[in-house]
């Protein structure tokens, strides 16, 4: 497997950890959006944390979304992923363009902007839950911390990065995850707050050679790490015309009659991995049939 999440526990329990390599993913969601550097940076970062909280999900059905809305020009980003590794996502502004930030590298924050991040939970359940926090930073990674924090009472460090090459396609992009048990002990936080505080750059981890696994070992080594799993990660949108014609079919029927009275083909595309679908007007009579 090229891209996977590695899950792993230290401290004997007191700590579990993730840590993803998702440059396949990250690039496979550039190409479907044709996005610029910065929004493909932001939407790797979000694709990458969503991917690992996805397998955080215990049901084989639940479904995870992450919701991020900002006041700049990117406006915001969408990401869903299961508990099988499995994630897909879109931005609402593809093709942002703006200059580096202050240390010369892709300016997600002001591209973004100020707003809100908001998780939906779909466990099955009667009603999915929902959290919702401020932007911090609006770098992503410290966003989805502060969301742990805020909303989930769970202290998480989470490092998040992507790195473009000169042609604008995807040379690395992962992360990590790390959070700590409500019985951890004080030495402990303390000692993983100085590993993960001397961590500057993850991409410039990842272009060292670093994997998921070195990852966490860099961070946790020394607390006893323990790799309990390995999971493939992948960017895949389940959609087709199937699929598509059920929503059509949702709008009611006066409307598809007026789209048939108009006599040209219809167009519906999927957010998540921007395919058309199109529908000639007998395509459309046949869904009233």
């Amino acid at each position: 497997m090229t891209d996977y999440i590695v899950r792993a526990v230290a401290a004997k329990g007191q700590i579990r950890a993730f840590a993803i390599t998702s440059r396949e993913l990250t690039e496979k969601a550039r190409s479907c959006h044709n996005t610029s550097p910065v929004v493909t940076a932001a939407l790797g970062r979000l694709l990458s944390g969503g991917a690992m909280m996805g397998v955080m999900m215990k049901g084989d059905k639940d479904i995870l979304t992450i919701q991020v809305r900002g006041s700049g020009p990117m406006k915001g980003l969408t990401v869903t992923a299961d508990a099988k590794g499995t994630v897909k996502g879109y931005p609402l502004v593809p093709d942002v363009l703006i200059s580096a930030n202050e240390k010369g590298k892709l300016d997600v924050a002001g591209a973004l902007g100020p707003g809100f991040l908001h998780v939906i939970k779909d466990l099955g359940l009667k009603e999915p839950y929902g959290g919702q926090t401020e932007l911090s930073t609006s770098e992503i990674a410290e966003d989805l911390a502060y969301y742990f924090a805020a909303s989930e009472q769970v202290p998480s460090a989470v490092g998040l990065g992507v790195l473009m090459e000169k042609n604008n396609t995807v040379k690395q992009a992962g992360g990590f995850i790390i959070q700590l048990m409500p019985f951890a002990e004080e030495e402990v936080i303390s000692r993983l707050e100085q590993k993960v505080t001397a961590v500057d750059s993850v991409t410039a981890l990842l272009e060292q050679g670093h994997t998921p696994e070195t990852l966490l070992e860099l961070l946790l080594g020394d607390l006893e790490l323990q790799i309990t799993d390995r999971i493939p990660a992948r960017f895949f949108c389940n959609c087709s015309k199937e699929r598509v014609t059920k929503a059509i079919v949702s709008i009611g029927e006066q409307e598809i009659r007026e789209m048939i009275q108009e006599g040209k083909p219809i167009e519906v595309n999927c957010h998540f991995c921007n395919t058309n679908y199109t529908f000639t007007p007998e395509e459309l009579k046949e869904i009233i049939t």
